[in-house]
Protein backbone atom coordinates (compact mmCIF):
# COMPACT_ATOMS: atom_id res chain seq x y z
CA UNK A 1 0.00 0.00 0.00
CA UNK A 2 1.56 3.36 -0.72
CA UNK A 3 -0.87 5.15 1.78
CA UNK A 4 -0.43 5.50 4.93
CA UNK A 5 -2.94 4.37 7.25
CA UNK A 6 -2.36 5.60 11.33
CA UNK A 7 -3.10 2.71 13.63
CA UNK A 8 -6.15 1.57 14.64
CA UNK A 9 -7.71 3.12 11.36
CA UNK A 10 -9.91 1.33 8.89
CA UNK A 11 -7.96 2.09 5.62
CA UNK A 12 -11.32 2.76 3.04
CA UNK A 13 -12.95 4.96 6.02
CA UNK A 14 -9.63 7.00 6.66
CA UNK A 15 -8.62 7.74 2.87
CA UNK A 16 -11.93 7.98 1.72
CA UNK A 17 -13.33 9.78 4.54
CA UNK A 18 -10.52 11.58 6.44
CA UNK A 19 -8.15 12.44 3.86
CA UNK A 20 -10.32 13.74 1.47
CA UNK A 21 -13.91 14.67 2.96
CA UNK A 22 -15.10 16.38 0.26
CA UNK A 23 -14.44 14.20 -2.53
CA UNK A 24 -14.40 10.58 -0.59
CA UNK A 25 -17.90 11.29 0.72
CA UNK A 26 -19.48 12.03 -2.26
CA UNK A 27 -17.57 9.26 -4.23
CA UNK A 28 -18.66 6.96 -1.29
CA UNK A 29 -22.50 7.96 -1.65
CA UNK A 30 -21.95 7.15 -5.43
CA UNK A 31 -20.61 4.08 -4.79
CA UNK A 32 -23.61 3.04 -2.33
CA UNK A 33 -26.24 4.19 -4.36
CA UNK A 34 -25.61 1.82 -6.99
CA UNK A 35 -26.08 -1.19 -4.92
CA UNK A 36 -29.25 0.74 -3.18
CA UNK A 37 -31.08 2.08 -5.91
CA UNK A 38 -30.26 -0.70 -9.00
CA UNK A 39 -33.39 -2.04 -10.37
CA UNK A 40 -31.03 -4.31 -12.46
CA UNK A 41 -31.39 -8.30 -11.69
CA UNK A 42 -28.92 -9.67 -9.43
CA UNK A 43 -27.50 -11.90 -11.76
CA UNK A 44 -26.51 -9.57 -14.51
CA UNK A 45 -25.68 -6.82 -12.05
CA UNK A 46 -23.16 -9.23 -10.69
CA UNK A 47 -21.74 -9.90 -13.80
CA UNK A 48 -20.90 -6.70 -14.48
CA UNK A 49 -19.61 -5.86 -11.46
CA UNK A 50 -17.37 -8.90 -11.32
CA UNK A 51 -16.12 -8.64 -14.77
CA UNK A 52 -14.78 -4.89 -13.80
CA UNK A 53 -13.12 -6.39 -10.47
CA UNK A 54 -11.46 -9.19 -12.92
CA UNK A 55 -10.36 -6.58 -15.21
CA UNK A 56 -9.48 -3.81 -12.21
CA UNK A 57 -7.69 -6.78 -10.19
CA UNK A 58 -9.14 -5.67 -7.18
CA UNK A 59 -8.79 -8.08 -4.38
CA UNK A 60 -11.66 -6.61 -2.19
CA UNK A 61 -13.95 -7.09 -5.15
CA UNK A 62 -13.18 -10.07 -6.25
CA UNK A 63 -14.06 -11.62 -2.55
CA UNK A 64 -17.45 -9.40 -2.43
CA UNK A 65 -20.89 -10.54 -3.32
CA UNK A 66 -23.69 -9.08 -3.85
CA UNK A 67 -26.41 -9.60 -1.55
CA UNK A 68 -30.05 -9.27 -2.10
CA UNK A 69 -33.07 -10.40 0.23
CA UNK A 70 -30.72 -12.71 1.73
CA UNK A 71 -29.39 -14.05 -1.68
CA UNK A 72 -26.19 -14.01 -3.66
CA UNK A 73 -25.12 -15.76 -6.56
CA UNK A 74 -23.31 -19.06 -6.68
CA UNK A 75 -19.88 -19.47 -5.84
CA UNK A 76 -18.79 -20.83 -9.34
CA UNK A 77 -20.77 -17.36 -10.64
CA UNK A 78 -17.33 -15.55 -10.98
CA UNK A 79 -15.76 -17.93 -12.98
CA UNK A 80 -18.53 -18.25 -15.27
CA UNK A 81 -17.97 -14.69 -15.62
CA UNK A 82 -14.51 -14.76 -16.39
CA UNK A 83 -15.73 -17.00 -19.57
CA UNK A 84 -18.77 -14.91 -20.41
CA UNK A 85 -18.65 -16.04 -23.89
CA UNK A 86 -18.95 -19.81 -23.94
CA UNK A 87 -20.98 -19.84 -19.78
CA UNK A 88 -23.83 -22.32 -20.17
CA UNK A 89 -25.78 -20.56 -17.71
CA UNK A 90 -26.41 -17.26 -18.97
CA UNK A 91 -29.13 -15.71 -20.15
CA UNK A 92 -28.73 -12.78 -22.75
CA UNK A 93 -29.10 -9.76 -20.33
CA UNK A 94 -26.08 -11.56 -18.11
CA UNK A 95 -23.87 -12.17 -21.43
CA UNK A 96 -24.06 -8.86 -22.36
CA UNK A 97 -23.63 -7.26 -19.05
CA UNK A 98 -20.45 -9.10 -19.05
CA UNK A 99 -19.84 -8.40 -22.11
CA UNK A 100 -20.60 -4.56 -21.84
CA UNK A 101 -18.62 -4.24 -18.85
CA UNK A 102 -15.59 -5.78 -20.25
CA UNK A 103 -15.70 -3.21 -23.29
CA UNK A 104 -16.94 -0.25 -21.43
CA UNK A 105 -13.13 -1.32 -19.42
CA UNK A 106 -11.35 -1.95 -21.98
CA UNK A 107 -12.43 -1.04 -25.61
CA UNK A 108 -15.43 1.43 -25.23
CA UNK A 109 -14.55 3.22 -28.55
CA UNK A 110 -15.48 -0.20 -30.22
CA UNK A 111 -19.19 -0.26 -29.17
CA UNK A 112 -20.58 -0.25 -32.34
CA UNK A 113 -23.82 -0.47 -33.92
CA UNK A 114 -24.17 -4.44 -33.80
CA UNK A 115 -23.76 -3.95 -30.24
CA UNK A 116 -25.87 -1.26 -29.14
CA UNK A 117 -28.80 -3.81 -31.24
CA UNK A 118 -28.19 -6.27 -29.18
CA UNK A 119 -28.36 -4.42 -25.96
CA UNK A 120 -31.33 -2.17 -26.88
CA UNK A 121 -32.97 -5.87 -27.62
CA UNK A 122 -32.44 -6.53 -24.39
CA UNK A 123 -32.22 -3.53 -22.26
CA UNK A 124 -34.02 -0.42 -21.80
CA UNK A 125 -32.56 3.07 -21.89
CA UNK A 126 -33.05 3.52 -18.57
CA UNK A 127 -31.57 0.21 -17.72
CA UNK A 128 -28.55 0.96 -20.36
CA UNK A 129 -27.95 4.30 -18.18
CA UNK A 130 -27.91 2.68 -15.08
CA UNK A 131 -25.85 -0.03 -15.72
CA UNK A 132 -23.43 2.13 -17.30
CA UNK A 133 -23.50 4.41 -14.49
CA UNK A 134 -22.48 1.16 -12.09
CA UNK A 135 -19.89 0.36 -14.06
CA UNK A 136 -18.51 3.57 -14.18
CA UNK A 137 -18.64 3.18 -10.83
CA UNK A 138 -16.84 -0.12 -10.33
CA UNK A 139 -14.15 0.41 -12.57
CA UNK A 140 -13.24 3.73 -11.57
CA UNK A 141 -13.33 3.12 -7.06
CA UNK A 142 -12.06 -0.82 -7.76
CA UNK A 143 -9.32 0.68 -9.64
CA UNK A 144 -8.71 3.69 -7.34
CA UNK A 145 -8.36 0.69 -4.63
CA UNK A 146 -6.28 -1.36 -5.91
CA UNK A 147 -3.61 1.16 -7.73
CA UNK A 148 -3.55 2.75 -4.00
CA UNK A 149 -2.90 -0.78 -2.77
CA UNK A 150 -6.34 -0.48 -0.23
CA UNK A 151 -7.97 -3.44 -1.94
CA UNK A 152 -4.94 -5.74 0.02
CA UNK A 153 -5.73 -4.26 3.46
CA UNK A 154 -9.32 -4.38 3.39
CA UNK A 155 -11.40 -7.20 5.09
CA UNK A 156 -14.84 -8.27 3.83
CA UNK A 157 -17.44 -7.67 6.92
CA UNK A 158 -17.95 -11.92 8.76
CA UNK A 159 -14.15 -12.27 7.54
Amino acid sequence: MIIDIPEGQEPIGYVWGDMVPGIGMAAANFSLSVYEHTSLGLREFEAARLRIAQINGCLFCLDWRTERDGEKVEEEFADAVNEWRTAGDFDDRTRLAAEYAERYALDHHGLDEEFWSRMTAHYSQREIVELSMSIGSWLAFGRLNHVLGLDAVCVLPGH
